[in-house]
């Protein structure tokens, strides 16, 4: 867990989920007054001719909506598995993620570091 102070608030939690060209953070974050929101940030690499970029884009979730977020999103998913696509495995695409994962890893690690440079669209949730 790294603390990190921006804008008078704390960084308790993070965590990312890399999908292909995508990577998503959930964040927890204190106020100065000691509650706590999340952030949700897709983060796209975009290639421009001398380097790259990222694009970010932010969702602010306050725990008032917590529950009403995961309900949403939960019954939004298997709605799309139970009766839109009842006949994939989507275990499957967790493997394949692992795999694509430990490519573009390695790949960036032999990629020397650019400037990134992005802006955050703000969303809050009510």
């Amino acid at each position: 867990m790294e603390e990190n102070k921006t804008n008078g608030r704390d960084e308790i939690y993070s965590a990312k989920v890399k999908a292909g060209k995508r990577t998503y953070f959930f964040d927890v974050k204190s106020t100065r007054s000691n509650d706590y929101y999340l952030t949700i940030t897709e983060s796209k690499k975009r290639f421009k001719e001398d380097g790259f970029t990222y694009e970010k884009h932010k969702i602010f979730l306050y725990k008032e909506d917590f529950n009403k977020f995961m309900e949403a999103l939960t019954n939004t998913v298997n709605h799309v598995k139970q009766e839109l696509l009842p006949d994939v495995d989507f275990d499957q695409f967790d493997q394949i993620h692992a795999s694509h994962d430990h490519h573009q890893e390695e790949a960036e690690a032999a990629t020397p570091v650019a400037k990134a440079t992005g802006s955050d669209s703000e969303l809050k949730w009510d």
